[in-house]
């Protein structure tokens, strides 16, 4: 295994990633939580965009997995790293790995997934990181040559609550001969506990630690649960 992915194993990688209207949009608002996530005990930093990843790489040192976002041309949603392009100027900022999402949306050029691995591992010279869907496409990204896979978009976040995908990883486990990384939709604890039994490299988490609004609502929906539930009780020992 590559010397720099041996390095993540058992442990914590932060993505740092903010869209723009976002509080924390921003370079440097990214280098900050990059910074909190290096003293916390983070291996890696996950980070999106040429201008994100210079920041947090030369804010921290960590290895950064690069990506880079744009809106998907069939409306589903941003797809990450569509171009070799977009990988040499993320190689160029200073990431260790490029990840890309390995399905079958269309890229600029009608560029495949497979084709796109290949380019990417040949031309750009870093360790590639399926981001799959399902099984199939982490085979298939396994099959082209990818280092890593992981099941980050399995159930984007944009679609659904917060519960990590543990089957698919545990399916992808059982079934790749390259590292598998969990990432996902991760905010519990227990869940961490339980992505590394099944047997993962490493852990990716997100907005559990990077969307402080998030957290906060978080608080408050159980805030709103909590007074609700005083107001009955009264209620009923009226």
């Amino acid at each position: 295994m590559n010397e720099l992915i041996s390095s993540l194993h058992g442990g914590i990688i932060i993505s740092c990633q903010a869209a723009a209207g976002d509080p924390t949009y921003g370079p440097s608002f990214m280098a900050a939580f990059a910074t909190a996530a290096k003293t916390g005990g983070a291996v890696a930093i996950r980070a999106s965009g040429a201008d994100d990843v210079a920041a947090v790489k030369q804010a921290t040192g960590l290895p950064v997995i690069g990506i880079w976002k744009h809106p998907c041309a069939d409306g589903t949603g941003p797809i990450i790293t569509p171009t070799v392009d977009d990988a040499h100027r993320l190689k160029d900022a200073g990431a260790d790995i490029i990840a890309a999402d390995v399905s079958d949306r269309p890229r600029p050029n009608g560029l495949d997934a497979v084709t796109l691995i290949n380019q990417i591992r040949a031309e750009v010279g870093l360790p590639f990181m399926a981001d799959c869907a399902n099984l199939e496409e982490a085979l298939r990204a396994q099959d082209a040559g990818a280092d890593i896979a992981a099941p980050t978009m399995a159930l984007p976040a944009w679609l659904g609550p917060y519960e990590p995908h543990l089957d698919l990883l545990g399916e992808m486990i059982a079934a790749l001969h390259i590292p598998v990384i969990a990432e996902g939709q991760y905010w519990d604890p227990q869940d961490v506990e339980r992505a590394f039994a099944a047997g993962a490299l490493a852990v990716v988490i997100g907005s559990a630690v990077t969307r402080p609004w998030l957290i906060t609502q978080r608080y408050v929906a159980t805030s709103r649960v909590g007074r609700i539930r005083t107001r009955l009780h009264k209620e009923r020992d009226a």
